[in-house]
């Protein structure tokens, strides 16, 4: 054996020796030896984190929601949160497709032009200006509102100038007529694939029923008759009266201090144009029940179900959200997902909800089912919504969604973002300060009475707008319920 095999033979039994130590545990002298545990060996092993927390919700977080009103009218609320050096702003402008007027498509417009144009900038400039600070902008117009939104780096040499470049774009856009041009044909294009989309056509169809004559009638996006005749000074005007000062909302959250805020609050405030809050819509008129078809070549009808259903200052808010979350609006475990999913495998997903607007939203059902099988699922759905405002939730219904909103709720203030969009939407309709625990508190209190009572006084199962999209086909009945559902293959399934 010649040295070098000797040292490799002693480098490997030294390895082996240490690989022994490692695996014995340490002495510990001072510490006395465990007691003989008399758990049977078979027990579940306890989690600390879970075990303290002993069935409680988990604690949410509290906010000091401060609010004031700038110079020129702009409702702020502001939450200080030091925990990340950044800032998030949002602009709520009342001035969604609800204030269109003849002009399907204006506000949707108005709102996408804003960063297509300044004084001196493209879109690319704007662009290039907002990604060199390490800034993000956002916008997007809705029925009843359109929102311009910042991120941003609270530090001031970041701040100032995307605080500066903010206000240009909302403030002041030129809306240059090549962006003009071509933003329109991207929304007509948009248009022509909805014609591919047979619950897009639906949705629209629906609306139509639902709301007749009322602003809520048209769609967001404009139609393919109103878009190419929108043109620069429309945007303008439209500008100068939905985005002025006394229509917005200013929510801000981030590192920021008081002082700091009402400075940014005034900054974008006074870059606004001079104006009032714009009056909302009326209220509108239920519509009596009816049926329309779409016809469309596919294997699936998509059925849409609607009534009118709240405002967002309704004092049945809270009793409604949770009764609905029961009925259809909590994915799996609902009275809907359970017999028409569940028991009969007519869907992949049925979901139901109320949308709370300025004046009453739709209460809408939405599901997707086999085209000859539509008309026995349409009768099926309206008879669980008749079973459910005559008898409500069961006592252990309730509970488990009280439950469950307790659970989920510290998820709504989980982030800056979580958090702004919460501020914009009490300030957008003047709801309380307090209104996240005001609601939580009405939660906790409900009894099944008092939510059954509710969905009687808002919802009617034979008052419904319903609108089919899918193809006419002889239907057949339904196949009978399971009360436990056939295991579904655990292989990756076939499209």
């Amino acid at each position: 054996m010649n040295k070098r095999h000797l040292l490799l033979i002693v480098a490997l039994l030294g390895l082996l020796g240490l690989l022994l130590l490692i695996g014995r545990p340490a002495a510990q002298p001072d510490r006395p030896a465990p007691a003989a545990s008399t758990a049977p060996s078979n027990a579940a092993p306890q989690i600390a984190s879970l075990a303290k927390i002993n069935g409680q919700a988990p604690a949410r977080r509290s906010l000091d929601i401060q609010r004031w009103t700038t110079a020129e009218g702009a409702r702020v609320l502001f939450v200080a949160a030091h925990e990340l050096p950044m800032f998030d702003l949002r602009l709520t402008f009342a001035a969604g497709s609800s204030q269109d007027g003849g002009t399907p498509g204006l506000g949707m417009l108005t709102n996408a032009m804003l960063n297509e144009g300044v004084a001196g900038q493209d879109a690319t400039a704007i662009a290039a200006g907002f990604e060199g600070l390490g800034a993000a902008f956002g916008n997007g117009a809705y029925r009843d509102m359109a929102v311009a939104s910042l991120r941003s780096l609270s530090a001031a040499e970041q701040r100032e100038p995307a605080l500066a470049l903010f206000a240009q774009v909302v403030g002041a856009p030129t809306f240059p007529d090549d962006a003009l041009a071509r933003v329109k044909n991207q929304v007509l294009a948009g248009l022509e694939m909805q014609k591919q989309n047979p619950g897009k056509l639906a949705s629209i169809a629906l609306f139509h029923q639902l709301y007749g004559q009322h602003p809520y009638a048209q769609p967001s996006d404009g139609t393919p008759a109103s878009i190419p005749a929108i043109d620069r000074a429309q945007l303008a005007a439209f500008h100068a009266r939905a985005y002025a000062a006394g229509n917005a909302v200013i929510a801000l959250v981030g590192d920021l201090s008081r002082a700091e805020a009402e400075a940014i609050a005034a900054q974008v405030s006074a870059a606004l144009p001079k104006g009032p809050a714009l009056v909302p819509p009326p209220a509108p008129q239920a519509p009596a029940a009816a049926s329309q078809h779409v016809e469309y070549p596919s294997q699936q009808t998509h059925l849409l179900l609607a009534q009118l259903g709240i405002d967002r200052k309704s004092p049945d808010y809270a009793a409604l959200y949770v009764g609905n979350q029961i009925l259809g609006g909590g994915g799996f475990g609902t009275r809907l997902m359970e017999e028409v999913r569940e028991k009969r495998g007519l869907t992949y997903g049925i979901y139901s909800g109320f949308t709370p607007m300025q004046v009453a939203g739709p209460f809408l059902i939405n599901v997707q089912t086999r085209a000859e099988l539509s008309q026995a699922t349409l009768e099926l759905v309206r008879q669980l919504v008749r079973d459910f405002i005559a008898q409500g939730p069961s006592e252990e219904e309730l509970k488990q969604a009280k439950r469950e909103l307790a659970g989920s709720f510290p998820l709504s203030t989980a982030s800056n973002a979580d958090i702004v969009g919460q501020l914009a939407a009490i300030g957008f309709y003047d709801l309380p300060t307090t209104q996240l625990e005001d609601f939580m508190n009405q939660v906790q209190q409900l009894t099944v009475a008092q939510v059954r009572e509710a969905m009687a006084r808002h919802l009617n199962a034979d008052a419904f707008v319903v609108v089919t999209s899918g193809p006419t086909v002889a239907q057949q009945p339904l196949p009978p319920p399971v009360e436990r559902p056939a295991a579904q293959p655990a292989g990756v399934p076939e499209h």
